[in-house]
């Protein structure tokens, strides 16, 4: 039998996919795979208000996929490390392999 991590690790796993599940949010995980972006800056990316994306990157922290650090009056917003990279990476991977497979049928 599959020992299973703990209850509460398997809760916070799914709360990270609970996140992820807004295309507009994986976006933005997607824009901070590379640096740091602060708050207005990708807003004006997106052509989003910046209350919307301020609100997007709430959540995406309280999931801990992102990390945040202040400077002055701007906020910087990055991945919060490889694991997060290398868990949106195969999911746009398998997307995409899904994708390429319905298209051969």
């Amino acid at each position: 039998m599959v020992k299973l991590p703990r209850r509460r690790d398997i809760d916070d796993a799914a709360k990270m996919f609970e996140a992820l599940g807004e295309p507009a949010r994986l976006r933005l995980l997607l824009r901070l795979s590379t640096d740091e972006i602060c708050v207005s800056e990708l807003a004006e990316i997106e052509g989003e208000q910046l209350t919307t994306v301020s609100a997007r990157l709430k959540s995406l922290h309280a999931a801990r996929l992102v990390k945040r650090r202040r400077q002055a009056k701007h906020v910087y917003y990055s991945v919060a490390d490889d694991h997060v990279l290398q868990m949106i990476g195969g999911a746009i991977a398998h997307a995409a392999e899904h994708d390429s497979n319905h298209q051969d049928h």
